[in-house]
């Protein structure tokens, strides 16, 4: 099993979402950086459950430990390592699963893959995982002191922004409970998850990333372009199904002589199709993606399944989730960017003597 991401700056995560805690460690920090305790406190709460109505209630604090790697406020340069404690499992919630697969879920391939299985939760295969991502994150976006990083909920099941969309206001975003700019299209998104949560059902969406103020020269050809790397950092958090950066698919329907980039010398017109990467390495203007999240896939429905021995069963959902999360991975996309953002900065550093 892969549990680190990363080159320079590296993350191994641990903990699955019914043990004792989870955590991980982030090596190759450069030293002497001030950490701000209470940033990373801040992008643990946009993530962490029970934060609205409309997810998942369990209750956890989402309290970092930093164990090493920090010391009077500033990074040594040694491996950091941190413990997040999980506080309100109800693993009974779960004992329905331990002769069954959930649909769409990692439970059958994980037992065959490894012969066993925590069905706690989902165990290791659990989003949970991903509040460690959000510390790296957040110690990330604190080293790229001139890179500004931030994403919003763009669409939510049929609701969506205009194709057109420009957000003008980037504190619009955290006053939404869905994390969308526009308040009345984040008023329809919030009614469509309610309805769906009364009905048993779940949504899914779109995540939308911007990246300003990226250094020319970031990115690895011809197998680690920084678009590759992106990609890959996205498609590795739990329900994403697709990534696309720049024009993505809509770009396909253009011409060339239509889709190349123009900026002319008052910047009063530009455009920007390449979604600031070319030739897999960054051009200096803003980096931008989308990210697509599945629906739910635990139902409060009955679904058909099998059970471990391959007997067909009738499964329902029982216990506290998200029935949209969306809203709780806005954080998550920004941390995963932030991540190989900078590593792929410190990875630069190294081109030259």
């Amino acid at each position: 099993m892969n549990n680190s991401f990363g080159n320079i700056f590296r993350l191994t995560t641990f903990g699955e979402s019914h043990g004792k805690a989870i955590g991980g460690i982030i090596d190759g920090c450069p030293a002497g950086h001030k950490i701000d305790l209470d940033l990373i406190s801040y992008e643990m709460q946009r993530r962490k459950p029970g934060q609205s109505k409309i997810v998942t209630q369990r209750k956890e604090d989402d309290t970092v430990e930093f164990l090493s790697g920090i010391f009077e406020g500033k990074t040594t340069g040694t491996p950091i390592g941190f413990l997040i404690r999980n506080k309100d499992q109800k693993s009974k919630d779960y004992n329905h699963l331990k002769d069954s697969f959930r649909p769409s879920h990692a439970d059958f391939v994980y037992e065959k893959k490894y012969g066993f299985r925590d069905y706690r939760g989902g165990g290791r295969s659990s989003a949970r995982e991903t509040a460690c991502r959000v510390v790296a994150g957040a110690i990330a976006k604190q080293l790229l002191k001139n890179v500004d990083i931030y994403a919003y909920t763009y669409s939510i099941g049929t609701i969506s922004l205009d194709d057109n969309y420009i957000l003008d206001n980037q504190k619009n975003i955290e006053n939404s409970t869905v994390r969308c700019p526009d308040k009345s299209v984040s008023e329809n998104m919030i009614n469509e998850i309610k309805n769906a949560r009364k009905n048993g059902d779940t949504l899914g969406g779109i995540v939308k990333c911007i990246v300003k103020n990226v250094p020319v020269g970031l990115g690895e050809p011809v197998f680690n372009k920084l678009h590759s790397e992106l990609g890959r950092a996205m498609l590795s958090i739990n329900a994403v199904k697709g990534f696309e950066y720049g024009s993505g698919f809509s770009g396909t329907k253009m011409k060339g002589s239509e889709h190349n980039d123009i900026i002319k010398t008052d910047e009063t017109t530009k455009s920007n199709y390449s979604g600031g990467i070319q030739g897999g390495i960054s051009n200096g203007m803003d980096i931008y993606f989308n990210v697509a999240f599945k629906p739910v896939a635990t139902v409060m429905k009955d679904q058909q399944t099998i059970d471990s021995k391959g007997n067909e069963s009738i499964i329902k959902g029982k216990g506290r989730h998200d029935p949209c999360v969306v809203p709780r991975a806005v954080p998550i996309v920004e941390a995963m960017a932030a991540m190989v953002i900078l590593d792929y900065y410190l990875i630069n550093k190294t081109k030259t003597i």
